[in-house]
């Protein structure tokens, strides 16, 4: 499936999976002999699996960044509204497995984007959608956050979703 904003394009370059949440609890930095693990937490809201691929750009991340706050995916007793009409908190998680294709019995990754280039379009669309959240006056009445992983790092994860409620997006 590939985003009605960008139709025209066949070989997507980048993906999402946004999944509606009650909370949800991601790990950024794991135990270590002196420090306990750290972690990031948000209420309600949604959950941003993020993969870019080979060709994703920053104008990639702009139209991913205005999709995912702006489709009207979360659900009030009225109609469905954006995270941001909500309002509800967002946490973006860097999900390098999205980009893998089966190839017999394994899985591989030859389209992800090389790593470097990824973490900067990664931190990209994480202070995209900070700012995107920022410019929402319900955002700053209710006190949401966008919360974000660690690019490049395996993480710990739970979440609460009275759902799940997920949907699935190229770019």
């Amino acid at each position: 499936m590939t985003s009605s904003s960008d139709s025209s394009n066949l070989t997507p370059n980048s993906r999402i999976i946004i999944q509606r949440c009650l909370s949800a609890r991601l790990q950024i930095k794991p135990p270590t002999d002196e420090n306990d693990a750290e972690w990031v937490e948000i209420g309600e809201g949604c959950v941003v699996y993020v993969c870019f691929l080979k060709g994703a750009t920053s104008e990639t991340v702009k139209k991913m960044a205005l999709m995912v706050m702006n489709v009207k995916l979360s659900e009030t007793k009225e109609k469905n509204v954006s995270i941001l009409d909500l309002p509800g908190s967002v946490l973006i998680i860097p999900q390098a497995t999205l980009g893998g294709k089966v190839k017999g019995k394994m899985m591989q990754y030859h389209c992800n984007i090389e790593k470097g280039i990824g973490r900067e379009l990664y931190t990209e669309f994480v202070q995209m959608c900070n700012e995107l959240m920022e410019k929402s006056t319900k955002y700053t009445e209710a006190s949401c956050v966008v919360r974000n992983g660690t690019y490049g790092n395996r993480q710990v994860f739970s979440t609460v979703t009275n759902g799940p409620y997920t949907h699935y997006f190229e770019f």
